[in-house]
């Protein structure tokens, strides 16, 4: 009763800053930014939120005028979203992707009088206004006090945003939301939560990845107010390629994903992509029609490597922003996952319905939020009134879609069962009517093609034909070669007569033209099919083509190379020559393919390809080589063995060394300043380097460095090449285990593997580690004094981890490899450190390795 008591009285969202407050030091959000991972507090963004309140006093903006919000999602977007509100002003959230046009075009009709955007959004510099980059938040309104801002005059009728919901239309209609239709779906929402709350403690923090805009108010929902209903952790993550986002929820121990429907969609390819590689489709199948209505537990037990793969801490993916075919819901339902969605649009202030954690029907979008009411019409259109809609759109066109009695139309249609859960049926601009007067909704024929495993995407559009309107279905392959003829005849099956699929098409490109919440632009599908049948004088099946990847191919890697786009090249370009792409342009190459296509390929595999079309087939044959993974183990790093290494190495490592070597170190004053973790890089010349530089290290650094090792050889070791005897596996097994015991080792291979190697490396420094790389990337030979030049990914991991860097050179050591010798007179070898240097976002990763190679020389 107190909770909900609370609730009632809550007279607008500012409130919810309030709760903020009272969290304190808890952690609020964790984004990644380049290798690490930054982390506020809930007190951290309230002081940043009402320095931001009083920036915008500053600077002229009042109560009512508007503020552009572009970029990515970010803490700092949090603190400037609630430093509007504070200040009365109202937020213009922009998606990161918007083009410069459509920005120009909200920026005339909002009149924004400050821009604050990401370095990723070029389109905010060419506006010519005031503009405070997200990046620089908290440094530019540093000067203000951060006691809380005055916000009295802030109430229930106060425009909070204005979210414009399209941006392909030269003029594009601006929803504008008050802080009562926020309040009208959160009030039920914590009063819901309030039931439960008492169980939160058992699973605290709860941590939600985030992998929905805020600029959208489903992303705002779940980012910015549900959350810190349960006082829980927010987690940004901007990858969106599968394997990134399990890895992702796996490491950070995350309860909670939110996305849209397309993304679980991926998932969901990907678990059976993996199930395929291994030969194993046929079980999966199996299991998961077994699954169907046996109790939770047994169904988590058939598929714990899924759960495993995800992190046992994760139980509940929430969908929203678009419909979610039943199919993809089931799948996950039977592997044990709780799936909630919802149903609403932007002029609702996101949601209508929702479906309950624990009182769920299969298919439905939930039921109707407490405080409005809902109906269908004669045509079964759903109608909604309520406190949550919008009072209207803020250009002049079209206006607020309410009749007198106040009932928004929504455009989607819907079915009601006894029980009161809605049934999403499409939209109704969408319904194909047939020459005979018969209704065809194309979700049902998608979800119908959907359930094929030849099929990966679909989306029916209206054709014109000769005896009236029909369905085409426009249909993306699984995989090369896939017989979609045979899925389109099975699918046709599942429906009836008169919904048969009788003309298809295969898409060509890897994706369908999509919102930025990965709905399906429909008419831009049907319009581009329809160009294309006409230009080939047919009306039905398209061929597949591989044109629009390696066209896409070709673009990606003229970005990263900084060349202008070569014309005349074609899928026999090679990506080293023609493209002009080093090591580093590979992997940024394959990130950037890995997202278009949704897939994941083995990092070796992609290194082999050499030219577009080697490239285009590995896409779109979703490649997936079963090659030994890089071993990253997390127990090196753990009580009780980071006592034993301890204890290794002053009773073996340190007398060896020093029995050995006789060394003398230099430049020890340089580490005086080290109040943190540091990249150090130092030359590579012996197997012992690694050793000497421990040994050199104060013990404060000493015991908390992580070492990077070829991978080639940690992988090797850990897992031998087939035909290796048992003896020499038992060896190579017990060098893996050694090696980890006496150093903290992670591995850095030669060719491929590199984004995972600084990913670890990231997750070291965020753990308070130092990192030691060997730049050069391999010993010195015999009778060279060193290995060449150093790798370019050095200057990468230098900009991406953000640390101090301190060169590290190894001296005396060529002299002893070249004569032969293991012991050395005193004082020849020495190891020496140099100034710690720190580099800056705006530094590039060549400009990083040539200054460490001139200070590495000069020690």
């Amino acid at each position: 009763m107190r909770a909900q008591s609370h609730t009632a009285a809550r007279r607008s969202v500012l409130s919810y800053l309030g709760d903020y407050a009272r969290r304190g030091d808890e952690i609020m959000f964790a984004h990644r930014r380049g290798l690490r991972n930054v982390r506020w507090s809930y007190r951290r963004l309230v002081s940043a939120a009402h320095r931001f309140a009083r920036e915008l006093e500053a600077r002229g903006v009042g109560a009512g005028e508007r503020v552009l919000l572009c970029g990515e999602n970010s803490p700092e977007w949090a603190a400037a979203f609630w430093g509007c509100l504070l200040r009365g002003a109202v937020v213009v959230p922009l998606d990161k992707e918007s083009t410069p046009d459509f920005v120009l075009s909200v920026r005339r009709q909002t009149d924004a009088k400050l821009i604050v955007a990401g370095d990723e959004t070029p389109a905010a510099a060419r506006l010519g206004t005031a503009q405070i980059r997200l990046e620089n938040l908290e440094d530019e309104v540093a000067r203000h006090d951060d006691a809380p801002y005055p916000s009295e005059d802030v109430g229930e009728d106060t425009l909070a945003e204005i979210i414009f919901t399209s941006g392909t239309t030269s003029t594009p209609k601006g929803v504008m939301i008050t802080h009562r239709n926020l309040l009208a779906n959160l009030r039920p929402l914590e009063a819901e939560i309030g039931k439960y709350i008492r169980w939160e403690r058992l699973v605290h923090p709860i941590r939600f990845l985030s992998l929905v805009p805020l600029s959208h108010v489903f992303g705002q929902f779940m980012g910015l107010f549900v959350p810190q209903l349960v006082s829980g952790e927010v987690h940004f993550q901007d990858s969106l390629n599968p394997a990134e986002v399990a890895r992702a929820a796996r490491a950070r121990k995350v309860s909670v994903i939110v996305l849209v429907p397309r993304m679980l969609d991926g998932l969901r390819e990907w678990v059976e992509r993996d199930y395929a590689a291994r030969g194993r489709a046929e079980e999966l199948r199996a299991r998961l029609s077994n699954a169907a209505g046996t109790h939770f537990l047994r169904r988590w037990w058939t598929f714990r490597r899924v759960h495993k793969l995800f992190g046992w801490k994760f139980w509940a993916f929430v969908a929203g922003g678009a419909t979610l075919d039943e199919a993809t819901e089931t799948f996950w339902h039977r592997m044990g996952f709780a799936v909630l969605q919802g149903y609403g649009m932007t002029e609702t202030a996101s949601l209508i319905t929702v479906t309950h954690p624990f009182k769920q029907s299969r298919g439905s979008v939930g039921r109707l939020m407490p405080g409005s009411e809902f109906k269908l019409d004669e045509t079964g259109e759903i109608l909604v009134r309520g406190a949550s809609v919008s009072p209207g759109y803020w250009s002049a066109e079209g206006g607020a879609e309410t009749d007198a009695d106040g009932w928004l139309r929504t455009g989607d249609l819907g079915e009601v069962d006894p029980a009161g859960n809605l049934y999403f049926k499409g939209r109704k601009k969408d319904v194909i009517v047939t020459a005979a007067g018969l209704n065809i909704y194309p979700q049902d024929l998608e979800a119908a093609l959907n359930s094929q495993p030849e099929v990966r995407a679909s989306c029916v559009v209206e054709w014109k034909g000769a005896g009236g309107a029909e369905p085409l279905a426009v249909v993306i392959p699984r995989e090369s070669g896939a017989n979609v003829e045979a899925a389109v005849g099975r699918a046709n099956q599942q429906l009836a007569e008169y919904q048969r699929i009788r003309r298809w098409h295969v898409w060509t490109e890897p994706d369908f033209p999509r919102t930025a919440t990965h709905k399906v632009i429909k008419r831009e599908v049907a319009a581009i099919v329809s160009e294309r049948l006409k230009a080939e004088g047919r009306g039905g099946e398209g061929e597949k083509a591989g044109a629009g990847e390696h066209a896409f191919i070709l673009s990606e890697a003229a970005r990263i190379s900084g060349a202008s786009p070569s014309t005349g090249l074609d899928s026999s370009a090679r990506l080293a020559t023609d493209l002009k792409l080093d090591s580093l342009g590979r992997v940024a190459l394959l990130s950037a393919l890995e997202e278009r296509y949704g897939v994941e390929v083995n990092e070796a595999a992609f290194i082999e390809a050499t030219t577009v079309g080697e490239v285009g087939r590995l896409f779109g044959e979703h490649a997936d080589e079963r090659v030994a993974p890089y071993p990253y183990p997390r127990w090196p790093r753990k009580f009780p063995l980071t006592w034993l290494r301890a204890l290794l190495f002053y009773a073996v490592v340190l007398p060896i060394t020093r029995l050995m070597s006789r060394m003398r170190v230099g430049g020890e004053s340089n580490l005086d300043k080290l109040a943190g973790p540091a990249l150090f890089v130092a030359n590579h010349v012996t197997l012992a380097d690694h050793a000497l530089v421990l040994a050199a290290l104060p013990a404060r650094l000493r015991h908390r460095l992580a070492i990077a090792m070829e991978g080639e050889r940690l992988r090797d070791w850990l897992h031998p090449p087939e035909g290796t005897r048992w003896f020499l596996r038992l060896k190579f097994l017990a060098q893996y285990a050694l090696v980890n015991a006496f150093f903290h080792v992670f591995p850095l291979p030669k060719r491929g593997g590199f984004r995972r190697s600084f990913a670890y490396a990231g997750e070291c420094v965020d753990r308070g580690r130092s990192v030691l790389v060997f730049p050069e990337g391999a010993r010195a030979p015999r009778g060279q004094m060193t290995a060449g030049p150093f790798k370019s990914g050095v200057g990468l991991l230098a900009k991406g981890l953000g640390v101090p860097v301190v060169p590290v050179k190894l001296h005396g050591l060529y002299e002893l490899k070249l004569k032969g010798r293991y012991f050395a007179p005193p004082g020849q070898v020495r190891v020496v450190f140099g100034e710690p240097v720190e580099f800056g976002a705006e530094d590039e990763p060549a400009e990083i390795v040539r200054e460490l190679e001139r200070r590495l020389d000069e020690l």
